[in-house]
């Protein structure tokens, strides 16, 4: 029996919405004739006061805002949004109540979880038209399909979690791992022990060869494997003597996988079984072994070839002419669905392979540097974060031993390097942040004195100075140098927490559009109207955060993620916090990698502005959940300075 048109009309609305577009069409056609249809004008309460039970709202026209109990705007609900949270509105209200609002607290689905406390305040902004649902039929469906009740029994950060986790096994699983052999992985001989020998004689074998796995063998034929996860697990963790032979604690039923097969084969055997190392064989004799981290690592070759190419460039010409294939290892690698880390990686390591070979061009024309020095590279090239083509931001740290005459050589070194740089692609900073720059030519105890004065004294100024240079890594030269300098550094940062408190306020200019107005807050005119800034509204906070919580803990690592990481767990992040974080920076990310692909691939320049109707419904879920979790941690800093 055909659906009633109306009902129709309602049922295709219903299964655009995440989560629903998840369920089969006789389970969603339940879900419709389950559904209330109520009218709200502007200004009237919300929930309708005709409803007395607990209900999930689904706005279908209108818009409405929901505001925290002391005012603050959380959300803004339009066309095509849930409240993601079911409504009480049996809930008595106070006089101090105006006519346009209701207060009502929300319990999650979840049966073992209790009601929040958290109490909002929803405004209806315009007239909605809205569907209900009562919260038993959403229980009742999520009993029958997970995905139901997992989406509304998860915060934003969990959804996220979630949606990273998907991601980072399809980037591994789309890679060209099905059209490579696993004999192009593989490595040999294969490290092997006897079967006589013991647990403490294959410890000391795997250490002194740089193997975490042996092949046990029993007069020259393999009858097992030995890991040092086996050695842990089956030796130590248990207290077996390491005296013991070492067939007490080898894995025998060890699996093997033909050279004939792909890579892929090998991946998903792995996966399956459980092991991270695979014995390779050709007509049924052992030739190698291939281990998980073989597998992913396998799309880093291919900055590693380019790489090589570049270093055999004997003019700025020819090193011109290979920066051409930057954009196209970006669109390759965003293709075969690549972290936005793995891009960021690469494409830096492409960068400083330009710059490296510049620089040993400029020393074969000029001769070689009169005193030891540094050449830094600032922002995202630092953090190994940049993509094809951005602008260039460097510096030089020169030793104090320097002679005023030695800039000349130094400034020679510069145009040069800048220059090139420049012929393959990588425009000149609009900031002048180069090495151009004498302000940023100088020698080891004049950046000692800049870092000492930006701390000591931040001014709007030293602040901006600050959030580039406080992000440096040594592309040539002597590494110790910067090494000094940073150490330094960080012994005043972790120190001074009125500096670390200017830091964090002038970081949190840069916030995340969560006033949205039915999806997003866009630009409102311009070249890229109705658009989000990925980068500035997007990554910079998360970038900016992690920096702060490197300086306040006396981090020295400068990629984002490790700064995260190694900040996870000190009193300026919890554990927590740190993995949600790192999964909306991943996000968007991801998001910002895929966009930039588009547009090289239409042979315009890649760019940060994603308009939302580019993106799924169900991405611009995501998206919210990504600058929520923001949000929360740039409140919570905003907190703790004040």
């Amino acid at each position: 029996m055909s659906m009633d048109p109306e009902l129709s009309e309602i049922s295709s609305f219903i299964h655009s919405i995440p989560p629903f577009d998840s369920l089969p069409k006789q389970v969603l056609s339940q879900l419709v004739r389950e559904l209330s249809i109520n009218y709200v004008r502007k200004s009237e309460p919300f929930p309708p006061k005709s409803i007395k039970e607990a209900r999930l709202y689904i706005i279908r026209k209108g818009a409405m805002s929901c505001l925290s109990a002391d005012g603050e705007l959380v959300n803004k609900l339009g066309e095509g949004d849930l409240c993601d949270a079911f409504f009480h509105a049996n809930v008595s209200t106070t006089e101090s109540n105006t006519a346009n609002e209701n207060v009502f607290t929300h319990t999650l689905l979840s049966t073992n979880q209790t009601a929040i406390d958290n109490q909002l305040q929803v405004h209806t902004d315009e007239d909605c038209l809205i569907y209900s649902v009562q919260t038993s039929v959403i229980q009742e469906i999520g009993e029958r399909f997970p995905s139901i009740s997992d989406y509304f029994s998860q915060n934003s950060a969990q959804r996220l979690k979630r949606k990273m986790t998907q991601v980072n096994e399809e980037a591994i699983l789309s890679s060209t791992l099905m059209n490579s052999s696993v004999g192009s992985f593989y490595q040999s001989p294969v490290a092997s022990i006897d079967i006589e020998k013991t647990i403490q004689q294959a410890a000391i074998q795997m250490n002194e060869q740089g193997y975490s796995c042996l092949v046990v063998t029993e007069k020259g034929t393999s009858v097992g494997i030995v890991t040092d996860k086996d050695i842990r697990r089956r030796c130590v963790a248990t207290g077996l003597a390491t005296s013991e032979k070492i067939s007490s604690i080898m894995t025998t039923d060890m699996c093997s996988i033909d050279i004939k097969n792909n890579a892929y084969d090998a991946l998903m055997m792995m996966t399956a079984k459980h092991i991270h190392h695979l014995p390779v064989t050709k007509y049924g004799n052992l030739v190698g072994m291939v281990t998980v981290t073989d597998l992913i690592n396998n799309e880093g070759h291919n900055a590693i070839n380019l790489s090589s190419i570049i270093h055999k460039a004997q003019t700025v010409q020819q090193l011109a002419e290979i920066s051409h294939l930057l954009p196209k290892l970006q669109i390759r690698l965003a293709k075969l669905g690549s972290s936005a880390d793995h891009v960021g990686k690469s494409v830096s390591a492409i960068t400083m392979a330009f710059t490296k070979r510049l620089i040993e061009l400029a020393e074969y024309k000029y001769g070689p540097a009169p005193v030891p020095y540094a050449w830094l590279a600032a922002g995202s090239q630092a953090r190994q974060e940049q993509l094809a083509h951005s602008d260039q931001d460097n510096a030089i740290i020169i030793s104090d031993t320097m002679k005023p005459y030695d800039d000349a050589w130094f400034e020679s070194l510069a145009d040069f390097v800048c220059d090139g740089l420049a012929e393959c692609g990588f425009i000149y900073c609009p900031g002048d942040i180069m090495a151009t720059n004498p302000k940023w030519r100088q020698p080891q105890r004049v950046w000692h004195k800049y870092f000492s004065d930006w701390v000591g004294t931040p001014s709007p100024q030293a602040l901006l100075n600050s959030s580039v240079f406080f992000d440096l890594e040594t592309i040539y030269g002597d590494a110790s140098i910067l090494r000094n300098v940073r150490k330094k550094l960080l012994k005043q940062t972790k120190q001074n927490t009125l500096f670390i408190a200017h830091l964090s306020k002038n970081a949190l200019s840069l916030r995340p559009p969560l006033g949205f107005f039915r999806d997003f807050v866009l630009k409102p005119n311009g070249k890229h109207k109705a658009t989000l800034d990925l980068k500035h509204n997007g990554i910079a906070p998360v970038v900016d955060l992690a920096r702060i919580y490197a300086l306040a803990e006396g981090i020295s690592a400068v990629n984002t993620i490790e700064r995260i990481q190694q900040a996870a767990g000190t009193p300026s992040l919890t554990k927590a916090s740190a993995e949600n974080l790192i999964d909306a920076y991943e996000f968007l990310g991801m998001l910002r990698v895929e966009h930039q692909a588009k547009c090289l691939m239409r042979g315009e320049s890649a760019d940060n502005y994603l308009s939302p109707k580019d993106i799924s419904k169900l991405e611009r879920e995501h998206l919210k959940d990504a600058f929520k979790v923001i949000k929360s941690l740039q409140d919570a800093r905003q907190s703790s300075y004040q």
